[in-house]
């Protein structure tokens, strides 16, 4: 095996997977095609650059990402430490300079002896592979020609070419006084009086909470559908590249463009309500919204059939006027964008790595992890066990508790309808005891990942 470990990609990712292996006293052949070539989202010529938002999200200890920058900063983080040093007024956020953070980024990893940046593309990584250890961190536009070697490595149907996904609500957040479970056409119509005799049955059945299905509902009366119709045909969208448009479309209907189809269309198709029965009512709903379990906690719900171009702020506005949604916590709004990722679950273990080929780990969003700060963490875990692996030492496994861990694990675990995740709290294990104070509960889970992490350090 090659005493040095190659990286290709030059984001935030591999950028920090590139620091703490050099600074392990490892050799890095850092691999960024900028400026020979750039993306469709990319101008600079500086490595770990920003694209979209200048926002690290909240510094918070009681916010999920908070608490990952904090968990990244014990483990002495490049970025992080970067992020900090360059910060803009946010309020309660960590907000950046981009111009400065991709700038000091860039002149660390430089003036690293121990790192070689190569600015040209990889079209080639079988040799590369067979050769020693590699890290793959080339994020959500990998070029066309390195997605077809990837695509060799994992499989033909294991990379995903965009993402189109629903929002994602924390199973403790909806109202079950409103909400009910079952499965479309498992209820049958009932008269008025066998509605109570039913009610008793499903509870014989599946216990109080129904808790073994897999779908909650969410009924609406004609009332209510109107209402959310007209605010979602209203609320403000999201503008898409012109890279973007013609493959996700093609490939996927946003329910807000379904919707200016006529008032009653989503009522034909992911808002039908046939087949079931409002327990409340004895009767059909008007309409119907579907949650479907999301992680096998049961911890998270997604919403059927609601991928949408929404900007986030107007996605918690309308999605929050369906009844049992008023108070839901949406760990993750839906996304329609242009974005490579692998289908984790099948393929990676919980520290990143290719279950197939031990040479091989993924780091940032084509690994299934989605944000700044998460991507940050993918690289730390890489790096951390890529390390370890050329040194001869065990994998290093962060506890499920904490948040770097947490992520690990969510995208390693088997889940049919894996799609990228950022941090949240509903990923975290439950605490024993129950807060219904949500900062309370969020600070406590906090405060235990944090003890976890030192104890993982000390090992």
């Amino acid at each position: 095996m090659k005493e040095y470990i190659t990286i290709i990609g030059a984001g935030l990712a591999g950028a920090e997977s590139a620091y703490q292996i050099a600074k392990a006293g490892i050799k890095v052949k850092l691999y960024e095609m900028k400026p020979t070539k750039f993306s469709p989202a990319h101008s600079n010529q500086n490595l770990a650059e920003i694209v979209c938002s200048n926002s690290f999200k909240s510094n918070l200890h009681t916010n999920a990402c908070g608490l990952l920058k904090e968990e990244l900063r014990m483990l002495d983080s490049l970025l992080i430490k970067i992020a900090d040093e360059v910060s803009v007024p946010a309020g309660q956020a960590l907000a950046v300079d981009r111009e400065k953070f991709s700038e000091r980024v860039t002149q660390e990893l430089e003036k690293i002896d121990n790192i070689e940046i190569i600015r040209e593309e990889v079209t080639d990584i079988e040799k590369m592979v067979q050769e020693g250890i590699v890290i793959i961190a080339t994020g959500p536009l990998t070029s066309d020609e390195l997605s077809k070697q990837i695509q060799k490595l994992t499989g033909e149907d294991k990379l995903a070419f965009y993402d189109a996904a629903a929002p994602i609500i924390q199973k403790d957040s909806i109202n079950m006084n409103i909400a009910f479970w079952g499965d479309r056409y498992e209820q049958e119509r009932k008269k008025d009086e066998e509605i109570e005799d039913w009610k008793k049955r499903i509870e014989t059945l599946y216990g109080k909470d129904n808790q073994k299905r897999s779908y909650i509902n969410l009924p609406m009366n004609k009332e209510e559908y109107e209402v959310f119709w007209q605010e979602l045909v209203n609320a403000e969208i999201v503008e898409l590249h012109e890279f973007e448009k013609k493959e996700i479309f093609e490939g996927c209907m946003p329910i807000e463009i379904m919707a200016k189809r006529g008032i009653d269309t989503l009522r034909y198709g992911p808002l039908k309500p046939v087949g079931f029965t409002d327990p409340r009512t004895g009767k059909r709903p008007y309409a119907l919204v579907q949650l479907r379990q999301d992680n096998s906690e049961g911890s998270l719900f997604n919403m059927v059939g609601f991928q949408t171009n929404l900007k986030f702020g107007e996605q918690k506005r309308v999605f929050s006027m369906i009844p049992g949604l008023q108070e839901a916590t949406f760990v993750k709004y839906g996304v329609m964008h242009r974005n490579t990722f692998i289908n984790s679950p099948l393929l990676l273990d919980e520290t990143y790595n290719l279950k197939t080929n031990t040479n091989v780990y993924f780091a940032g969003q084509i690994s299934g992890v989605e944000g700044y700060v998460e991507s940050i963490s993918s690289g730390m875990v890489c790096a951390l066990n890529a390390i370890n692996k050329i040194k001869g030492r065990e994998k290093i496994i962060f506890p499920k508790e904490t948040m770097i861990g947490a992520l690990a694990s969510y995208i390693s675990t088997e889940n049919e309808n894996f799609q990228p995740m950022n941090a949240n709290f509903g990923i975290l294990p439950s605490l024993e005891e129950k807060i219904n104070d949500k900062k309370v509960k969020y600070g406590k889970l906090a405060d235990r990942a944090l003890e976890e992490l030192k104890r993982t350090i000390k090992k």
